[in-house]
Formats: structure tokens, sequence, C-alpha cells
């Protein structure tokens, strides 16, 4: 950056003198801590750091969907992250924030285990979870010091158009890939569901019992009303809601490993064994002894699966603005517990499925339980439960995706309710084609979690913060920037090596991830 250094103020400096007078022309407000550097009597002008010169003319300040957020601009009280007051509280925070890294990617982990061993699994998720916290902090220290709070902006503001354009364009396609693997396991799951429910043995094509009608109706009558909120704070309870019910989903996981044989008899089959009882002297089936380490070819979609399940990079920026009393390390609080909760689901939930059905797993945890016994009362109310979690969580991540699309197509444009309602129809009308023509849930989460997940994880906060921070601040030399140099890299290795295996297993003809069920 090429501003000069502004005197320094001690940061405790009372936040009244970062009233912006004329706001109209700036994102939403500085963040206290940046601003906070200049003196009271100093102009607005040097408020804003290398934006000074620009400020009225700057196009991108009028954001699409800025408007909600824009209360009472004249109004000289205290900044805080912008002059959107905010009233989510931290608990509802936790929970809004839990429900965007939550999804149906922890159907996929007691797969992922039974393919890593559970030693290394537990390895993996564990720096998978460190580096998700770290990049939160790289995401919020850059938008503290430009007091920005859009994922795109950020991008904007370090490489110009073509960073808001990579960023708008990876928050696409992460988020069309989450909501279409949620919206696959309402296609999957429903008709076992109501088939279950409705004691219909052989279907013989019902209507009713065909997944690609049934995820159509469930978007229109569900999903879509819920993706025409104005705001994402509306969404809070139905967050709360949505976590619940993946509670009770791993308490029953849990539960249903303490009452399932080894090896499991297959319902299908008239009861005979689906694993060949096969004991040693000692008297354990080789089937039934847990892996601690295990590399095999699907070994490659473990990471994959893995960095999608703690994508939730996306909302914390929106999630950070609607936060009551807005600081830096409140923010990080939020996000911190959010993960170790995610954490501590994600590994008790992969450990039991795993532990009930060991090499059997298939990749789609629920479908496994429905070959035990399709009409166990338990695992239908279960799925009820998931089926409404990932149904819920569809209109959060659907909300970044249409911020992405205005800011890259309608910079300058206010809020426009035809505009709004008419990307939320697009979007899902995409996404049902995508969920009724893709081929497998893993599929969706190999290709999407090898590409986008590592730009929105590792590379762009890492490359963002670089660009960002003052060297002045922190030199291009200093341990902060080097770290986050070298997490990018990571990033970058990542991708390369998780596509690369993709690439080979498919190649190979052996991916259970390039055919159906």
């Amino acid at each position: 950056m090429d501003v000069e250094p502004a005197p320094a103020v001690p940061v405790s400096a009372p936040a009244e003198m970062n009233s912006i007078p004329n706001g109209k022309g700036h994102e939403t407000g500085e963040e206290t801590t940046a601003a906070a550097k200049t003196p009271p009597g100093d102009t607005t002008e040097e408020i804003v750091p290398n934006s000074a010169q620009n400020v009225s003319e700057d196009p991108e300040a009028n954001l699409a969907e800025s408007q909600e957020f824009l209360s009472n601009m004249e109004d000289k009280k205290t900044t805080r992250f912008t002059d959107f007051e905010g009233k989510t509280s931290f608990g509802m925070s936790v929970f809004n924030l839990g429900n965007a890294i939550m999804g149906s990617g922890i159907l996929g982990l007691s797969y992922a285990m039974a393919n890593t061993g559970v030693v290394l699994f537990l390895v993996l998720l564990t720096v998978v979870a460190v580096l998700s916290s770290y990049s939160i902090h790289l995401l919020l220290k850059s938008s503290g010091i430009v007091g920005i709070r859009a994922y795109e902006q950020l991008g904007q503001r370090a490489f110009g158009t073509p960073g808001k354009m990579a960023a708008g364009i990876a928050i696409t396609l992460q988020n069309i890939g989450a909501m279409s693997s949620y919206l696959y396991i309402v296609k999957y799951e429903f008709p076992l569901v109501i088939q279950a429910f409705l004691g219909i043995d052989k279907p013989s094509g019902e209507w009713y019992l065909n997944g690609n009608y049934l995820v159509i109706m469930v978007s229109i009558s569900v999903i879509l009303p819920l993706a025409l909120m104005k705001q994402l704070g509306y969404l809070g309870y139905t967050s709360g809601f949505s976590l619940t019910c993946m509670v009770f989903f791993l308490i029953s996981v849990i539960y249903k490993k303490f009452h399932t044989p080894c090896p499991f008899l297959d319902f299908t089959f008239n009861r005979t064994a689906s694993v060949t009882a096969v004991t040693n002297d000692t008297g354990y089936n080789p089937a039934c002894i847990p892996k601690m380490v295990n590399l095999n070819s699907q070994t490659a979609y473990t990471i994959p699966i893995l960095a999608f399940a703690f994508v939730c990079h996306p909302e914390v920026l929106p999630i950070y603005t609607e936060l009551k009393n807005p600081t830096k390390q409140r923010m990080q609080h939020v996000s911190n517990i959010s993960i170790v909760v995610m954490y501590t689901m994600y590994f008790l939930a992969a450990l039991f499925g795993y532990l009930t059905f060991y090499g059997e797993v298939e990749s789609e945890l629920l479908h496994t339980y429905s070959r035990l016994d399709p009409y166990d009362t338990l695992i239908l109310c279960v799925r009820l439960a998931v089926l409404t979690a990932v149904t819920l969580t569809v209109p959060i991540v659907l909300f970044p995706v249409r911020r992405a699309i205005q800011q890259l197509f309608f910079p300058n444009k206010t809020f426009y309710w035809p505009r709004h309602i008419a990307i939320a129809f697009t979007l899902l009308t995409l996404i049902n084609m995508l969920v009724i023509f893709a081929p497998n849930i893993l599929g969706i989460f190999g290709i999407i979690g090898a590409t986008s997940a590592p730009c929105l994880i590792f590379i762009f906060p890492a490359v963002f913060y670089i660009r960002i921070v003052p060297e002045e601040e922190e030199p291009m030399r200093s341990t902060p920037k080097i770290l986050a140099a070298c997490f990018a890299g990571i990033g970058f290795l990542f991708m390369i090596m998780s596509l690369s295996f993709i690439l080979i297993d498919w190649t190979s003809g052996s991916s259970k991830a390039s055919s159906g069920h």
C-alpha cells in the first residue's frame, strides 16, 4: 500500500471521532481499530485508508444488498464494524455459523474414516479445524483494516476486479456444490422415508416416491420462501432448529452402535449375512476390528470431504455484521466455539458410524442404516431430522451466492425485490437440475471440495491479508505475512494433490463417485 502512516493514537480513544458524515460513498463505515489511527481533528478523507481520493466515485461502495445495513448513516453515534446496528446475540451467531459449517458433509465422514483409519482421520480433522480457525482470523484482520464486510469486496480491495471476480466465482461454485449435496439428500432419502412410513415393500412407480418430484416440491414449498428473506439474521431460529436435528442424529448414531451386531445382517437378502462370518482363532471377526491407519484408492476423497465440511467462510463476514457489539475478538470467539462444537460432532458421528459398519459403511451413512432395517422407527425419525436440517441450511448457503451475483453483475444497484426474487428462483432451478442429473454425492463433494474449498479456506484469506495489511504495519518479511504466504502455499498443494488423486482414481475406473449406488 502507498498510504502514509497516520499518527498513532491509542485504540481506546473515543469511537465517536470516527463518525463519517458523508457515509454514502463508503462501504458502511470503518472498523474502530482501523480508523482510530486518525486524530479527532482530522478530516474524513484521512480516516479511510487507501481510498481517500476515490471515496465519492467508488462504484463498488453502493452495494446491491447493503441497503438494509445502512440504517441512520447521518447519525453520529459510535461506529462499530459498520453503521448497521447488529442485533444478533453471541449465542445466535454461534448457531448461525455452526449451521453454515454443519451440512451434509457429516454423512460422508464415516466413509472417510473407513478409508483413512481412526488415527489418521483424527489427525486430518484436527489439522483442517485449526487451519479453518486461522483462516477466519486472517479474514477478520483484513476486514477490520479496511472496514469491509463482503468477501468479494476484500478481493476488490486487494486485487481490483480480478480479485472480486475470483472470490465471487469461488463462493458461487462452493455454495452451489453445498446446496446440491443438501438437495441430493432430499432426493435420495425422502422417498425412502415415505416408503417406510407407508409400508410399501415394492414401489411400482408412484409419483410421490419419485425423488426428482419430491426435491422440486421441497424447493418450492420450503426453501424458496426462506431464501426470499431480506436479511440473514431472520434465519437464526431455523439455524437453531437445524442444529438440534443434527444433535438428534448424532445421539442416534451412538445409540445404534451398541444395538447393531457385527457383521451386520443385510435386511435386503432375507437376513443373510452380507459379510462372510469368518472368525480367526481368537474368536474375533477380522471385519469387525477398526483400522487405525488405512490407505487405499478412496483415501484421496477424504481430504476434500473434510475441507468441504469446515467451509463457512462466505458467511463469516455477514454474521460478523449482524453480531451485537461486534469486535474482531468477539467474532473470533464465535468462530472458535462453532468450529470446536462441529469438530466434536463430526468426530463422534464419524467414529460411531464407522464402528457400526466398519468396511461396509457407504459414502452416505443413512443409506447404510436402511440396509440394516428399512422399517426401523428410530432411523426413520433420524432420516426426517436430517432431511429437515439440510433443507433449512439451503437458504443460509444461498444468501452469499446471491450477494456474489449481485456484486458481480449489479454492483451499483439498490435493493430491488424483483431482482432479489429472480436470482433466488434461478439459482434453485439450476441446483435442482444439477441434483436430478448428478451421479453421486461423493462426486459432488470431491470435485467442489478439491477446487473452490482450498481457495476460500486457504488461498484467498492469505493473499488478501498479505495485500491489504499495510507494509508500515507488517512488512512483507514479518512473521504474520510469511505464515500467511505458507498458508496459501498449503492451499495450492492441497488443491493440486486432491485433483490429481481424483483424476487418477477416475481414470482407473475404480471410483465409487463415477457410478450411482
